[in-house]
Order: structure tokens, then sequence, then C-alpha cells
């Protein structure tokens, strides 16, 4: 089951919404953009939480566990369009920058959820 790197990141973002709608979070946005800034998901949990994911797929774990991925660039790309679109919101509510790492197994993919990962 061989898939192209554009076409793993998009079902691990499928799978990785798949996984927050069935906790109950609404999906305001995928792959947002602002300047070079990208945000996997956007997600809301009531009126309260506005949370930020990075998804991170990868096809084994033989680069390392995939949350090691985010760099210091990434996070700081991911807080500004955090910033812009609370502001395009008028968001007033808390927010949260989580990441989502997916491994490709043979049966799907295994799926880790780090909350509050950075700030």
């Amino acid at each position: 089951m061989a898939h192209a790197p554009h076409e793993l990141g998009q079902a691990g973002e499928t799978a990785a919404a798949d996984y927050f709608v069935a906790r109950g979070y609404e999906v305001l946005a995928r792959s947002y953009r602002h300047g070079r800034a990208e945000v996997d998901l956007v997600l809301r949990q009531g009126t309260a939480l506005l949370v930020f994911v990075e998804v991170k797929t990868r096809s084994s774990g033989q680069y390392g566990t995939p949350e090691t991925f985010v760099s210091a660039r990434k996070k700081e790309l991911f807080r500004l369009a955090a910033t812009h679109l609370q502001e395009e919101l008028d968001w007033r509510g808390d927010i949260r920058f989580d990441i989502v790492a997916l491994t490709l197994l043979s049966q799907g993919f295994r799926i880790e959820h780090f909350e509050d990962a950075f700030y």
C-alpha cells in the first residue's frame, strides 16, 4: 500500500479530522493558510476552545517520532496564523496547539494526539 507523500499527508489529515469529529469537535478549516504559514486543522470545541492542529503523517516510525518534525520556525508560523485567525473570527475563548502524529500501519493509521504540544 504505497502512497505518494502528498497523498499520505491528505489521508492523514482526513483521518485526523475524523478522529476529532468523533470526539465532538467541529472542523472550522483544513489547510488554513496565512502568508507562509499553514495550519492543517482548525477545530472548535463548543464555544470556549479553538484548537490549531499540526498533523504529521509517516509511513513508518523509522525516522524518529512524527512529533519531532515540528521545527521552531514552523511553530512560529503556526502561532502567526493562529493569531490572524483569532482576529478574523474575533475569537475571545481559549486556544490550544495540538500535534496529531499518525503512523501508517497495515490496518490503517495509528493516531497519537498531543494536546497543548507547544505555545
